[in-house]
Parts: C-alpha cells; structure tokens; sequence
C-alpha cells in the first residue's frame, strides 16, 4: 500500500544513505567495518627466490582462502609507522609476527603498543621461527626467549599433534617439510597453557633432533601463539598443513566479540 513518507523518514534515510556513500567512497563497506581483521606483519628480509613478495604475502594468501568474512592486511617494516600505524593496530584482532635479522630495528613504543593491546585489549598475538627474538615476542614472555641450539644441519622437520583436542590442532595430522634450521629445545619462556606440536628434525647425519614446535598461552586478557617451524630458506608457509595451523590459530587467538 502506497503511503507519503513523512519527513522524520526521509531525514532518517538520507542520513543512512549518505553513510553508506562516504565508506564506500573510502573503499569500504559497513560489511567490512563489522569484520575480524589479522594482521600479518613481516620486516621484509626473507630471500627473494624463496618469497618473491615476502613470507607475510604468502601467509596472507592462505589466509584468506580459509578465513572467509576477514580482513586480510599484510604489513611490513619499512611501511610508514613501521607498518602499524595506531588506527590499523586497534583494528586488528589478531596479529601475526615473523621477523629475522631487524629485530632490533622495531621502535619500542610500538612494542609497547602492541604489549597493550595483547594484554589490556585482548588483541591476539601470532610469532613466527626466528620472532622468538621479536621485541615484542619477548616482552610478552617476560624471558630471554632463547633456544637451546640453532644449528644448520637438518634436512627435514615432522611435526606431530600433541595436543589433538586444541583448537589449533583440530584438523592438521602429523606432516614433514623440507627444514634445513633446527632449533634445539629447551626454549627459555614461562609454562605454556598447552603444547600443541612437537616435532622431530631428521639431521644431514641420519640422526634425528626432538623439539616442541607449537606453544600456547593466555596472557592477561590476550592469547598468543608460537610456531617454530618456519626457517626462511625453505617454502614452510607454502604447505597446506602449516597454512591449516595459521588458520587456527587466527581464530583461536581472535577475541571473543
């Protein structure tokens, strides 16, 4: 039945048509405002014939075949603000971290940004292989972070499930990649909450090295995540098994709104 709209009606409207024009002239939606966003942050010196774009393109590219209705946003250390710059850090649910040889490049202020929001804002915390050193990885933890060796000799890396009823294991079945970097347990950080993989580096000698791979934590209002494996001369973050376990871990580490 037609019906004059009233004036309040068309006021109210306009108003809502006129939100809808300015995100979209932003390139955004209020669909995409309401989404969960991961952060996958990378300082960019991971080798060109291994990842031409960076180990975080590649991660984000897995990420998004598997985290349907998320924002996907890759970062990098030379981007202004070092790649998180205070809006897009207080977007983020959750933010992955692989870094390397720049470690001591990160400014702390933004280390105690990040710290901030992991444990005062809940916001989830993802460190990849060598970010044990990571600034912010280690503030976190409290604890030097060290391994108790890091030698060259391996060939491959098998990873089992050691924890099968955690949500980062659901889904993933024991596996082998190629892994030419062994870290040696112990890892110098608190109790993790559950240990989720373990793994078993085979050396160039035919010996073989056990480690944990996967640790997890709550920390304060936030959870966070360690993943070993991950050495960046080989295509660790190419395999569907390891991309299985980023997925993972993503929605586990991820707030609860």
């Amino acid at each position: 039945m037609n019906r004059k709209t009233s004036r309040r009606e068309f006021l109210v409207s306009g108003a809502a048509t006129a939100a809808v024009c300015v995100l979209g002239a932003g390139g955004a939606t209020a669909a995409d405002a309401a989404r969960r966003t991961v952060v996958v942050w990378s300082e960019g010196s991971a080798p060109k014939k291994v990842y031409p774009d960076d180990i975080n393109t590649v991660i984000a590219d897995g990420l998004k075949k598997d985290l349907k209705g998320w924002n996907v946003v890759v970062a990098n250390l030379k981007d202004p603000e070092q790649g998180l710059s205070d809006e897009l850090l207080n977007k983020a649910d959750v933010l992955i971290w692989w870094g390397h040889t720049k470690h001591g490049d990160v400014k702390d202020a933004l280390v105690d940004k990040i710290v901030k929001r992991v444990k005062e804002e809940g916001m989830g915390f993802i460190s990849l292989h060598s970010s044990h050193f990571a600034k912010p990885n280690r503030k976190l933890m409290g604890t030097r972070c060290s391994w108790g060796a890091y030698v060259g000799d391996s060939v491959t890396l098998k990873v089992t499930v050691k924890d099968p009823n955690h949500p980062i294991a659901q889904g993933v079945k024991e596996f082998t990649i190629d892994h030419h970097e062994r870290y040696s347990d112990p890892y110098a950080v608190p109790k993790a909450d559950s240990i989720v993989f373990e793994g078993v580096a085979t050396l160039k000698d035919g010996k073989t090295d056990a480690s944990q791979q996967g640790f997890a934590w709550q920390i304060d209002k936030g959870k966070m995540f360690y993943f070993q494996g991950g050495h960046e001369t080989d295509p660790v973050f190419m395999d569907l098994n390891v991309r299985k376990i980023m997925a993972n871990a993503v929605k586990w580490a991820a707030p609860v709104k």
